[in-house]
């Protein structure tokens, strides 16, 4: 995976706060599902965490499924962690940290359940994430999350991929790179949970061209998938090849689709 600047992400996400509800659309639609998922599961937690809760996009589903529970949202960019909080304020049962999903800062066995949507895709590695989730959970609790997957924006990236090797500036190593759903799996299993499920939907988004498809990207903060801004004439041509590529393979009505791998997870922390 190319490496994943968490400084870089987080002033993204910052500047980007008071805009992201207005431009997410996949998000959204994979809040809703993640929702309908959880309801479907019969658990009463007292106790929950979202990782990565963004603007509390999630936090306001659940506290509809689990009103009685105390809600903690946490999230490593301030602006998204103030928008969140104006966002929830009229409600005490949540409440908000801005720090690390990789250090948690909360004792062993602290949360019956631990959730998180659209966030590990900015983690390089998920051993640790995810060992601090099976840390915070209590036994019998459960861990469930939906993340973004390798074929996300491939459009995208095999696009600018072919338009630099074109060029002959060598290997292309610029772009986001995502998780596999198998080594999702993997480190599930490798840090400790049980009874572990997954599966990957795909989701499509539609745009009138590559420059709306890049606009959209940038605007909720996600710009480290979208390949670098122009720097001179020659990256500039790069670009440029980029767009004519991307409309003459993926083309079709006369827009331009991005597709989204949503995987999502479960796994239970049994210890006997």
């Amino acid at each position: 995976m190319v490496g994943i600047n968490r400084r870089q992400v987080q002033h993204s996400f910052d500047r980007h706060a008071t805009q992201y509800e207005r431009n997410v659309l996949v998000q959204k639609r994979v809040v809703d599902r993640f929702t309908k998922l959880l309801r479907a599961r019969t658990i009463d937690p007292r106790r929950v965490l979202d990782l990565g809760s963004g603007t509390g996009m999630l936090l306001r589903n659940l506290m509809g499924l689990y009103p009685a529970s105390e809600l903690i949202g946490l999230d490593l960019a301030f602006g998204m962690s103030q928008i969140a909080r104006t966002n929830l304020a009229a409600y005490s049962s949540v409440a908000f940290l801005n720090c690390d999903a990789e250090t948690l800062p909360f004792l062993d066995n602290s949360f019956e359940l631990v959730v998180s949507t659209s966030t590990f895709q900015w983690l390089e590695s998920l051993d640790r994430v995810f060992s601090e989730a099976y840390r915070v959970l209590a036994p019998g609790g459960l861990f469930a999350f939906a993340l973004f997957g390798e074929r996300t924006l491939f459009e995208l990236r095999t696009s600018y991929r072919n338009a630099w090797q074109r060029a002959g500036r060598g290997s292309e190593e610029r772009t986001h790179s995502f998780h596999r759903l198998s080594e999702v799996e993997a480190t599930l299993g490798r840090v400790g949970f049980s009874d572990v499920q997954s599966s990957s939907e795909l989701e499509i988004d539609w745009y009138t061209d590559v420059p709306e498809l890049l606009r959209a990207v940038r605007r909720i903060g996600a710009g480290s998938t979208a390949p670098v801004k122009s720097q001179g004439l020659a990256e500039r041509r790069v670009m440029l090849d980029m767009m004519a590529i991307y409309c003459r393979d993926y083309a079709a009505d006369g827009r331009i689709p991005a597709t989204y791998e949503v995987i999502y997870g479960t796994g239970m922390k049994w210890i006997s």
